[in-house]
């Protein structure tokens, strides 16, 4: 009997996530084109463009640290550079590679976005939690992060 009620503890836990996402996510997105003109999945990539030394990942690790899929990541990125917004630019030790390469506009556009997007999330999703629950909401969920890196799947 506990398991199954774990199950439907982690299944309810599961659910809301999804949920929420699902709200929030779009309602975010559409706030963000309103008041800047940039979609989320721009403001995602040049969220961490701004936050990398010299403005600049190779494709692979912003791939890795945004919150896009791999794939969508190129056309996020092609779609940057043709606003202006992004710059690709070769990798001289690796021809294979390239890096995105936050512009000034790009940056200035991030800028002026950022204090609104965290004003949305503080109003969107953290207006009716405390203080606590925000930090055990973000705790739980770096552990899941975690847990999910280092075990790995089984079958039964």
């Amino acid at each position: 009997m506990a398991s199954r009620s774990r199950r439907q503890l982690a299944a309810d836990a599961w659910g809301a996530l999804l949920q929420t996402h699902a709200t929030l996510v779009p309602e975010l997105d559409r706030s963000l084109r309103s008041h800047s003109g940039l979609p989320l999945a721009w403001y995602d990539v040049l969220l961490e463009l701004s936050a990398a030394h010299d403005g600049r990942l190779r494709m692979s690790e912003l791939a890795q640290r945004a919150v896009l899929s791999r794939t969508r990541i190129s056309r996020v990125v092609d779609e940057l550079v043709r606003a202006g917004l992004v710059a690709k630019e070769p990798n001289p030790v690796d021809a294979r590679s390239s890096y995105a390469v936050i512009t000034t506009e790009g940056r200035q556009r991030f800028e002026v976005s950022a204090p609104h997007y965290v004003g949305q999330i503080e109003r969107r999703f953290a207006a009716g939690l405390t203080d606590d629950e925000l930090r055990i909401i973000a705790r739980a969920l770096r552990r899941v992060q975690t847990h999910g890196i280092t075990t790995t799947p089984t079958t039964r």
